[in-house]
C-alpha cells in the first residue's frame, strides 16, 4: 500500500475497514489472486449493503475510487467526508456529464473505479438488473478491463431496512474480466446499454461463493 499517495481520511477509513473485515465479518475472498491491483480497471459488483464499498475497497493495495448515488451527499457529514474517500456522486437514472467525464479521466489516467450497476442496495439480498448508465460508461472506455466482484453476506449484516449492524460472515468472489465485443460497446440506445448491464449482472451471478 502506498501510504504517501493516500489522503489521511481515506487511509483511516480503509485501515478501519480491514480491521472490521478481519475481526467482525470473517471476510472470505475467493480467487483473490485474480484481482487486478494495478492500472486502469472498472470493477463491477452487486450491491447489498452500505458495507459493500469498504469491504470491497479493503481488498486493494492502493487507493480505489467509487461511484455512489448522489443523494448520499444530502447529509452534511457525507457531503464532507465522501469526496475524501474517493467517492464520485452520480444519478444512476440520469448520469450527468460532469460525473461521467470525471470517471473517464480517472480511468484513462490509469485508475480503478468500483461501480455498483444496480444503482441502489438490494431490498431482498438478491442480484437485480443493472441501470443503463454502466453501458454508457463502458462504451466510452473500450479496451479497459471490466472485472466482476460478487459480495454475499453483507445484506445479512446490514440490509437497507435496518440501522443496526449484525455480525455475519461476508464472502467476496472475484472473477475474470468480462469480454465485450466491439459491436456490443458501439451499439447505441437504451436497449443496447441494458444488454450490457444484463451481461455484467449475469457474470456477477455466475461467480462462485465456495472455493
Amino acid at each position: 500500500m502506498n501510504l504517501f499517495k493516500m489522503n489521511p481520511i481515506y487511509f483511516i477509513t480503509i485501515t478501519l475497514a480491514r480491521a472490521l473485515a478481519k475481526a467482525f465479518f470473517n471476510v472470505k475472498v475467493i480467487n483473490h489472486e485474480k484481482l487486478i491491483q494495478k492500472g486502469a480497471c472498472i470493477y463491477v459488483a452487486n450491491h447489498q449493503s452500505f458495507l459493500d464499498p469498504p469491504m470491497i475497497g479493503q481488498l486493494f493495495e492502493d487507493d480505489i475510487h467509487f461511484f455512489a448515488r448522489k443523494t448520499l451527499m444530502d447529509h452534511p457529514f457525507m457531503n464532507f467526508a465522501l469526496p475524501y474517500c474517493n467517492v464520485i456522486p452520480i444519478d444512476q437514472e440520469r448520469p450527468d456529464p460532469g460525473s461521467i467525464l470525471k470517471v473517464l479521466r480517472l480511468v484513462r489516467s490509469g485508475k480503478g473505479i468500483i461501480i455498483f450497476p444496480e444503482g441502489s442496495r438490494s431490498t431482498d439480498g438478491q442480484i437485480h438488473d443493472a441501470m443503463p448508465g454502466i453501458g454508457l460508461i463502458l462504451s466510452r472506455l473500450t479496451g479497459v478491463p471490466v472485472q466482476p466482484i460478487r459480495i454475499e453476506g453483507a445484506y445479512d449484516c446490514l440490509p437497507p431496512h435496518r440501522n443496526k449492524i449484525e455480525l455475519h460472515p461476508i464472502t467476496l468472489s472475484v472473477g475474470d474480466p468480462i469480454e465485450f465485443t466491439p459491436e456490443e460497446l458501439k451499439s447505441k440506445g437504451r436497449d443496447a446499454q441494458l444488454a450490457i448491464g444484463r451481461k455484467i449482472m449475469d457474470a456477477i451471478k455466475a461467480l462462485p461463493l465456495n472455493p
